[in-house]
């Protein structure tokens, strides 16, 4: 069992880290900014990815509505239970949707695809597209409806969710899924390397922008939060999954993608829209760095 996790560790979990880790060591000596390459990020590479993925993935219609009702309801749970967690604890609105947002967006894309596809193959990679872009539209809609919420009220909610970036980028990809369509060379090359930029750009992203958080204090917020994200949200995947009867594959790249850290995305809108940023990003620090222990864990399982 020992060696069993050790080589889950090396092989799958250590060079998903290790581009984190170039981040934080090399981003301060090359004088990088944090908050400019998140934006590249936030407005640039995720809408490309989420474009790419949606526009090119094909699969059977009833299995992958199944897949997205199930990993919708998941998340969604997730959020409820950021929501009563924030109220028990009787913090303050900007607190509580700092928990929803913890709650509700996993690093599905950093580690999540590249996890699924060292643990369980290349036949991951349709499953782990899929839940991508579901859980990435339900986070989207869910954070920045909670950062508009905590900043703005309802008003500023709905203003907030119609400008994000990914949002717009989905529709185009469902219509060239759709109908499809074939994207002139040199735009699906644009798009193609844009979008293959996006998961080492974030990792990088995420280890300067963790090398720049100097106010890191892990408190009771900080460790219930991490419980939620690492613990409680694959638990909640693995019983929400029964009624759906999904194929294994399908069942073991959900179950994993519920039970990744907090996403870099969940920093980057705290510090857009300025939601208590730095809770949210020394929370993705902690859990982050606690992920080394419960992933490996996690990847056992399946």
């Amino acid at each position: 069992m020992l060696l069993e996790f050790a080589a889950i560790f090396v092989e799958v979990v250590l060079p998903v880290f290790g581009l984190a880790a170039i981040g934080y060591f090399l981003g301060p000596k090359l004088s990088l900014q944090a908050h400019t390459l998140s934006r590249v990020a936030y407005y640039i590479f995720i809408p490309a990815f989420i474009f790419h993925a949606i526009s090119s993935a094909h699969m059977e219609l009833r299995r992958t509505l199944l897949m997205v009702g199930y990993i919708i309801l998941c998340h969604l749970v997730f959020a409820g239970l950021g929501w009563v967690a924030g109220r028990l604890l009787k913090r303050s609105a900007e607190v509580i949707a700092a928990f929803i947002m913890i709650a509700v967006f996993g690093n599905v894309g950093n580690f999540g695809i590249p996890l699924a596809r060292f643990r369980l193959g290349d036949a991951a990679l349709v499953p782990a597209t899929i839940y991508f872009v579901s859980i990435s539209m339900t986070a989207f809609i869910v954070c920045v409806g909670a950062a508009g919420w905590a900043k703005g009220g309802r008003r500023g909610a709905v203003w907030n969710l119609i400008k994000t970036p990914a949002l717009w980028a989905a529709i185009p990809g469902l219509l060239v899924s759709a109908g499809k369509m074939e994207l002139p060379l040199v735009l699906n090359r644009i798009v193609e390397l844009l979008a293959g930029g996006m998961i080492p750009l974030m990792l990088i992203a995420l280890g300067l922008q963790l090398s720049e958080t100097r106010k890191l204090r892990i408190d009771t917020d900080v460790l219930i939060a991490s419980g939620l994200r690492l613990i409680a949200a694959p638990t909640i995947a693995a019983l929400a999954a029964v009624p759906f009867g999904l194929g294994r594959l399908e069942y073991a790249t959900g179950f994993m993608l519920a039970g990744m850290p907090a996403a870099i995305l969940v920093s980057i809108i705290a510090i857009e829209y300025d939601v208590v940023p730095d809770f949210v990003t020394t929370t993705v620090f902690f859990s982050t760095l606690l992920s080394l222990l419960t992933l490996t864990v996690l990847l056992a399982l399946v």
